[in-house]
């Protein structure tokens, strides 16, 4: 045989009939798609992200594990003038010798700066999740109501434009002074008014969604309300909703640090960071380990709260997901 014929045998065997079904020929192979798996692979590509979230997980685990073993007693020296405003190197000497307790020196009343900072940041976490859980919450439900109701969006713009006047630093101020500063009369008084900016920025969202053609196309085949809500309109504000609650968690912590600063936040029993740099802010110069260090842990927290939100609230946006 000669090496034409086996060439033209070879290229003949590289062919062969399939046979054809109809079946078979509509089928559509395409890898499965998972919004929220693309969304944490979009988060985890990010290295700051992957850093964050560390530094976030390790202040999590300090601020709410260590002070069931460290007590923090703010008042615990008190008696003991010698005690009062010690650098580190002085506290540890006085002391005994090398103390975590002391590693950052003591304050004004011989209170542990480090056990101060560890019990104020679990203070400080706990008001933001809990004022951002109540608020959000609140906001998106009321807010998709509000805008896809016009009688509810009737009477809640009254109540808008009449809370809206009042500056909210002025209303937190004169709740916390007539039902007193504790932690949860400090929450009711951020969280119950807190959640209307929420609702009337998720009005506006919805409003648009609300008109969309496949909206219109459920409403006249007779769908109910909460599905509209929850089926039609909400899912596409995924990344809205994200967006906003990068924002409003770091912003609690911001705020009960200025507020305790000025003297309206929290009580002196209750340990907080606002409360620690409003007590040293007179000594920032003098005794700077009692002001610096409590200064930058809410300030490390706000920023960690707030990059881990941006770029989580980039992940659930779909079009980085190409």
């Amino acid at each position: 045989m000669s090496d034409k014929t086996k060439k033209v045998q070879n290229q003949d065997e590289l062919f062969h009939f399939i046979d054809s079904d109809v079946f078979s020929s509509e089928k559509i192979i395409a890898p499965r798609y998972s919004y929220w798996k693309s969304v944490f692979r979009v988060f985890f590509r990010k290295k700051s992200s992957i850093f964050m979230l560390a530094l976030l997980i390790i202040i999590l685990l300090v601020s709410f594990i260590m002070p069931n073993f460290w007590h923090y007693d703010a008042f615990e020296n008190v008696t003991d003038g010698n005690t009062y405003s010690l650098s580190p190197a002085k506290a540890m000497q006085y002391f005994g010798g090398f103390s975590f307790k002391y590693l950052l020196g003591t304050g004004s009343m011989g209170n542990s700066i480090l056990y101060g900072i560890v019990a104020g940041a679990r203070t400080s976490l706990l008001l933001a999740i809990i004022c951002a859980a109540i608020n959000m919450t609140l906001g998106i439900i009321l807010g998709a109501v509000w805008g896809y109701s016009k009688r509810f969006d009737a009477v809640m713009l009254v109540i808008y434009n009449i809370i809206a006047n009042v500056p909210y630093i002025l209303l937190i101020t004169v709740l916390v002074y007539v039902i007193g500063s504790g932690f949860w009369s400090f929450i009711f008084a951020l969280t119950v008014t807190g959640w209307l900016p929420i609702a009337y920025f998720f009005r506006t969202q919805v409003m648009v969604i609300r008109d969309r053609e496949y909206s219109l196309a459920s409403r006249c085949l007779g769908t109910p309300v909460n599905r509209m809500i929850s089926k039609n309109i909400l899912p596409f504000l995924t990344s809205v909703i994200v967006t906003l609650l990068a924002t409003e968690l770091p912003s609690y912590i911001s705020m009960e640090v200025f507020l305790s600063f000025i003297g309206v936040g929290l009580s002196a029993d209750v340990p907080s960071l606002g409360r620690m740099i409003q007590s040293a802010q007179s000594a920032f110069l003098t005794y700077p380990w009692q002001f610096w260090p409590p200064v930058a842990i809410a300030s490390a927290i706000t920023i960690i709260l707030y990059v881990l939100g941006q770029n989580l609230a980039d992940a659930t946006d779909p079009r980085t997901h190409m």
